[in-house]
């Protein structure tokens, strides 16, 4: 928000009387009263043409005023003195790391300033879950995770040898850099340090929680989930891109703490004017309650003397440059003259205060009493989510080593000065003979500090953070169940995203599941022909159906319900994605296990929201992610920016992603049933990326004996007879239907014999061959083992050709396992809008391709002439100088 300069009041005694009235109205008939009349003069002077400039930010002030403030209700110093030492400890976790191994990194100055946010929500309002409360969900900022770490010494959860530990991972009770869940899983809730994920994934848990509540499968009431960021986080796109969904959801259970210290990683948020005011339009505007705490308690006696508003002016004047060059001076005696001194008033105002009392005028982020109140005022709020500026100093308390300095977030060490400093700040009882070695420092376990941290944790539920996982599994259906997929398509052609359709209507019908489900849609139901449960399921509002839909008297309505189960989200890839990380956890955050299937345009998946995926697979999210319309070459008619050619190497990168790209119905269903079992029934810690196609086709029934092919990724599918020349094709997907014609023509037009195998995962080959590959490298006494794709090759002299529609490098990945030549075709390059037929052969991956690469690799082999390869080439009509598509 740029700086604008305040008004002269041309007539000071008229501003008297208006405010003298206001306050009496307040007064006599409280604020309701008058907020009606202050609306009702704006929309007075607007309809007599005076258009009046909306103003979302209030003044540069604290949000309650001290006669409104909830008081602390515990011992405030005993408090301080636990903070401190939390302090103390938080720095030494990062100093002594470094010193024991440099470059270890860490951060000290983050938690520094937001020490006090914590506390107070660890000593009164994060509840842990337990018999009595379902628990409060909480995104711990990630470069504060000293902190935690330094508070869970404190309590016991950890001893110094955890902490000496710290980013030391490989080593068994080693602590992990940041909050991440899959290293500590009975530690952290969410990974936060992906800056800018915490605010959404936290937006569409809270949102979760009110699905859960009205569908009655978890009551939720009482619980709330709170989110910590840094102002600089608020930069990403996705911290501030959903919080209009959060007003218009009325998320009451949700609170955002924006630790505003006024500094990104390497200098000021917005040195020119202020992060706090332009946050504060932000979520103002889109429909939270704003509390802001700026100013410690100190300040209250200055402000009472402030009749004229001249010390609040100054304060919204004053830019977050200035802010933090009054911080980083170190002198009260440079706020006196800078802060106060622009007007001989305010210097009047200090005239009696020295320069260490101006020193000590504390910003309301370290203040515990504005912190409780702020915090307090938001549980009691309804109707609306919350978000608290807390404005506080970067590095607090680390003086000359970085205290409010640009260099503050990139501390890691800390010399014996900088130590005592930090020492005398804070009081901690370390000797100078021991203060070089930065000793970690914890009172005797039956110590008044002690014992008071866990009365208040224990009347909060108990430890915390912490992750429970104890929901009860799931009874899956067998297979058979699934009879209508398994047994074909018969006359009717239909595609393997109907057949997923088909499956989901199949569990809808499943008394013992069917309440566990929920269908995500980014925007695209009837793209995938969802729309016919929309009548059945409902889609989730919060409000229910307010209207009548244009399609009341259709078959398949748009209908809206309060305890609708479908999450419609909207063009929204990342909101979506994170409605099923909330309901992916809520297994460990709700005791509940829900199946989540999100089905969403492939090319808009990994490549547009990996980073949440890579969160999900961290925090152990378990559910399905649909990958629609899938291939270079499938959705023919979208061009370059919808065809997804390359998903399937970013799904390999995730290493608790297992990912399959079926063709028929009956891998699918295999596929699907698997990781229900697999997920729900075994519990565990997996999801799934499975492609699905919009080509229809017919589907053959399921062969026999090939369910444990199918779902550890490769089963024959047809065996050619004998024959001298053979070649094994390898097909997956839509492409798979081109290398069976390529069998065909092979053998009736050349006689060469062709075994057509379906690769339903060269992911999943690829992992068995990597661990096959370490285990004999590890065991080098023992008899060696033989990776699954080589077994299924081990008698098969011939040359084997794997067709893809995604990049080669899809199919190279099972090429280290394999003695035989292996050639690959594949759609590398960018998409083009044309029909199939001309996509498959522009990328040359269509049957004739297939044909051609069997033909040239046998030539190589000196079984079969290279004189019929050029004629194959000729009588296909392939275009020998035609550009390279993955340059063209």
């Amino acid at each position: 928000m740029p700086h604008k300069a305040h008004p002269r009041d041309i007539d000071p005694e008229e501003t008297r009387e208006w405010v003298e009235s206001l306050e009496a109205v307040l007064d006599q008939e409280g604020p309701e009263r008058a907020h009606f009349l202050l609306e009702t003069l704006i929309d007075k002077a607007r309809r007599r043409g005076a258009h009046l400039p909306y103003k979302a930010t209030t003044a540069y002030v604290n949000t309650i005023p001290p006669h409104m403030e909830e008081k602390l209700p515990g011992d405030a110093a005993m408090e301080k003195r636990i903070r401190d030492i939390i302090r103390w400890n938080a720095m030494a976790i990062v100093v002594r790391a470094n010193r024991a191994e440099d470059g270890l990194g860490g951060h000290i100055a983050s938690f520094a300033s937001s020490a006090t946010l914590y506390d107070v929500g660890m000593n009164y309002f994060f509840n842990a879950r337990n018999e009595s409360h379902g628990g409060d969900l909480v995104m711990i900022q990630g470069h504060s995770s000293p902190g935690i770490y330094a508070r869970a010494f404190m309590e016991g959860r950890l001893t110094e040898e955890h902490l000496l530990r710290f980013r030391r991972e490989v080593q068994k009770g080693g602590l992990s850099s940041y909050p991440h869940p899959w290293l500590m899983p009975g530690f952290w809730q969410f990974p936060t340090v992906s800056m800018g994920l915490g605010p959404i994934m936290a937006i569409y848990q809270a949102r979760f929680m009110k699905y859960m509540q009205n569908r009655g499968i978890v009551q939720t009431q009482g619980r709330k989930v709170w989110a910590f960021m840094g102002d600089g986080e608020m930069d990403e796109p996705e911290s501030l891109g959903a919080i209009s969904l959060a007003g218009r959801e009325r998320l009451d259970n949700l609170v955002f703490v924006v630790n505003c210290n006024l500094q990104r990683l390497d200098g000021p948020v917005r040195g020119n004017s202020s992060i706090v005011q332009e946050l504060e339009g932000n979520f103002r505007g889109a429909g939270w309650n704003v509390i802001k705490v700026l100013w410690g308690s100190n300040w209250d006696p200055l402000f009472a003397q402030d009749h004229k508003g001249l010390l609040a002016r100054r304060m919204e004047e004053a830019v977050d440059g200035e802010y933090q060059a009054y911080r980083a001076s170190g002198d009260g005696a440079f706020v006196r003259e800078h802060f106060f001194g622009k007007y001989p008033e305010l210097k009047e105002m200090v005239a009696r205060m020295s320069d260490d009392e101006i020193w000590a005028l504390t910003r309301g982020g370290h203040d515990p009493y504005k912190v409780f109140a702020a915090y307090a005022a938001a549980m009691q709020n309804t109707g609306r989510p919350t978000v608290i500026l807390a404005k506080t100093v970067k590095g607090y308390g680390m003086g000359e080593a970085g205290e409010g300095q640009n260099i503050s977030h990139q501390q890691k060490k800390m010399g014996e000065r900088a130590l005592r400093h930090y020492r005398d700040r804070f009081s901690i009882p370390i000797s100078d003979e021991e203060i070089e070695s930065a000793p970690f420092y914890k009172p005797a376990e039956d110590s008044p500090e002690l014992k008071y941290m866990q009365a208040r944790r224990e009347a909060l539920g108990g430890p915390f953070p912490a992750r429970t996982v104890d929901a009860a599994p799931l009874e899956i259906p067998e297979l058979a169940s699934f009879k209508a997929l398994l047994d074909g398509s018969g006359k009717r052609e239909i595609s393997t995203t109907m057949a997923f359709v088909r499956f989901l209507t199949v569990l809808t019908r499943d008394k013992n599941l069917k309440d566990h489900l929920v269908p995500i849609i980014p925007d695209e139901a009837r793209t995938f022909g969802m729309e016919g449960m929309f009548r059945q399921l409902g889609i989730y509002s919060s409000v229910g159906q307010l209207y009548e839909p244009v399609d009341a008297g259709q078959i398949a309505p748009y209908r809206e319900a309060k305890d609708g189960q479908i999450l419609e989200e909207g063009i929204n890839e990342a909101g979506a994605l994170s409605s099923w990380i909330a309901a992916g956890t809520s297994y460990a955050n709700h005791g509940v296990q829900m199946i989540p299937f999100y089905i969403f345009y492939s090319m808009f998946g990994f490549q547009r929201v990996g980073d949440l995926i890579w969160a999900a697979g961290d925090m152990q999210a378990r559910g399905f992610l649909i990958g629609g319309t899938s291939g270079r070459t499938t959705l023919n008619g979208e061009g370059l920016q919808h065809q997804d050619g390359h998903s399937h190497l970013m799904s390999s990168t995730v290493p608790n992603c297992v990912s399959y790209d079926p063709t028929y119905a009956y891998e699918l269903a295999v596929i699907l049933q698997d990781g229900m079992r697999r997920m729900y029934a075994e519990q565990e810690s997996v999801f799934y990326y499975v492609t699905t196609m919009n080509e229809n086709y017919f589907h053959p029934a399921m062969p026999e004996g090939v369910e444990e092919g199918i779902r550890r990724g490769i089963y024959c599918l047809r065996r050619a007879p004998a024959g001298d020349k053979r070649v094994a094709l390898l097909g997956c997907g839509t492409i798979l239907r081109e290398s069976e014609r390529a069998a065909e023509i092979l053998a009736e037009e050349y006689g060469i014999m062709a075994d057509v195998y379906s690769v339903t995962s060269f992911t999943e080959l690829r992992r068995d061959g990597l661990a096959v590959e370490r285990w004999n490298r590890l065991h080098p006494k023992d008899e060696p083992k033989q990776a699954y794709i080589s077994q299924m090759f081990a008698d098969f002299d011939g040359p084997i050709v794997a067709a893809t529609d995604y990049m080669k490098s899809y199919s190279d990945q099972i090429r280290p396992f394999l003695k035989q030549p292996y050639v690959t075709l594949g759609t590398d390059g960018f998409g083009r809008s044309d029909t199939r037929a001309a996509l498959r052969a522009f990328f040359e991956v269509d049957y004739r391709h297939v044909v051609v690469a069997a033909l040239t690799v046998l030539a190589d082999r000196g079984q079969f002439e290279r004189e019929g390869v050029a004629e194959a080439i000729a009588k296909f009509e392939i275009d020998p100088e035609a550009p390279d598509p993955q340059v063209s």
